[in-house]
């Protein structure tokens, strides 16, 4: 077998090198997207399109390369987020002879003048949005390839949902072609245009600390918006947040997440895993994502619907904070525990004691390994010059997991 020869087109072929013009013109078979078969229209080799299932079309390169000299053209660079890896997996990486080009991402940077050593990469071609919502905690700068199924506009509105608005986007198309084109917009404006499906985008967002002030783990209630003291005290929430053992990566859903506060610091325990706080209240909804967007959080999202019906479109969990269900708490156990990942943990707080036992009793039923803690906080106050401790309600948290 002859090697396949696999080479980068950067971003067309004015950007191929001497080498690889030539390592084109002698091949006898001719494979890549239609685009780049355009660009060697006149090329006297047989074509072969490199459609929606590449795996199969490269099989087939196998018994054409035992006699002729088989050329796969590829976008930017092959081994960046392209067919150059698949190649060599099903070609054999001894058969196979990779040519690196400029990838979209160097050239987006150089017309923009902006070094992107510092940058997050997220690629949602073929893939969901769970590349770029795990792009973004923390980014400064993000540049995500993007596909007919999530377009610039779609980006954009992604961002907004997450309260990014404030962020800057540049909506590079048709980069390295005669009708490029480079746009600078706020979001709200992205989400209201069309652009052409050969685009990458650029994300600048801010990343210093919001004037209003820092999130930290046990933030006081005063801090956080809220609806009339029906709020997780700081002193639950570090217990609720250490029975969730939490680690960076995770899946979170804080379902019944009032204002929010266990899901907010809980994403500074997760790094680039994300919460997912659902909320019915309208009321309560807005006041999480008045918290969210305060103290610049952008790995968690709010979702204003009714539980269990609004967890069948999320991630599947690591971990799962109920701190509210009312009649529906088995319901939501039900889906949590039917959907909780490997080694998943599950936290319930209580303060009625019909809900502890209904948490309880599920967590037996379904022979979970469960445990209970009652926490009884008491708050020093003034009175009359001197002091005392005032008692808070108490609240029980039920805890319980998958052993495997």
């Amino acid at each position: 077998m002859m090697p396949v020869h696999v080479v980068g087109l950067g971003m067309g072929p004015d950007d191929l090198t001497p080498k690889a013009l030539g390592i084109i013109r002698e091949a006898r078979v001719l494979v890549g997207g239609r685009r780049h078969l355009d660009y060697f229209s006149d090329h006297p080799g047989e074509k072969v399109v490199l459609g929606k299932n590449p795996e199969e079309t490269l099989k087939a390169l196998a018994p054409l390369a035992e006699t002729r000299q088989v050329v796969i053209l590829a976008s930017g660079d092959p081994n960046y987020y392209g067919i150059g890896t698949l190649a060599a997996q099903v070609l054999g990486p001894e058969r196979v002879v990779i040519h690196p080009n400029v990838t979209a991402v160097q050239a987006a940077c150089a017309r923009l003048k902006l070094a992107w050593h510092d940058a997050k990469v997220a690629s949602l071609h073929g893939r969901g949005w769970e590349a770029l919502a795990a792009a973004l905690p923390g980014a400064g700068k993000v540049i995500v390839y993007t596909d007919p199924a999530h377009p610039p506009e779609a980006v954009a509105r992604f961002l907004l949902d997450r309260g990014l608005g404030k962020a800057r986007l540049c909506v590079l198309e048709n980069l390295g072609q005669e009708d490029e084109r480079v746009t600078w917009l706020q979001v709200d404006e992205t989400a209201a245009r069309q652009f052409s499906p050969l685009n990458v985008v650029v994300i600048l967002k801010e990343v210093s600390p919001p004037a209003s002030g820092v999130l930290t783990l046990g933030m006081p209630e005063e801090d956080l918006a809220h609806d009339a003291g029906m709020i997780t005290k700081a002193e639950v929430r570090a217990a609720a947040l250490a029975k969730l053992r939490l680690q960076p990566g995770l899946i979170l859903w804080d379902v019944g997440a009032g204002s929010g506060s266990v899901g907010l610091e809980a994403t500074l325990l997760l790094g680039r895993g994300r919460v997912y706080a659902v909320e019915r209240d309208p009321a309560r909804a807005a006041m999480i994502r008045e918290n969210r967007d305060k103290f610049a959080v952008d790995n968690l999202e709010v979702l204003e619907a009714e539980a269990p019906e609004a967890l069948a479109g999320l991630p599947d969990p690591d971990r799962v904070f109920v701190g509210g269900g009312g009649a529906r708490l088995e319901a939501i156990l039900e889906e949590a525990g039917r959907r909780l990942r490997p080694r998943g943990r599950v936290v319930i707080a209580a303060t009625l004691l019909e809900t502890l036992e209904r948490a309880r009793n599920w967590l037996k039923s379904r022979g979970w390994e469960m445990e209970v803690v009652q926490l009884q906080v008491s708050r020093d106050r003034p009175l009359a010059g001197r002091g005392y401790l005032q008692a808070l309600n108490p609240v029980w948290l039920v805890s319980g997991g998958l052993a495997v």
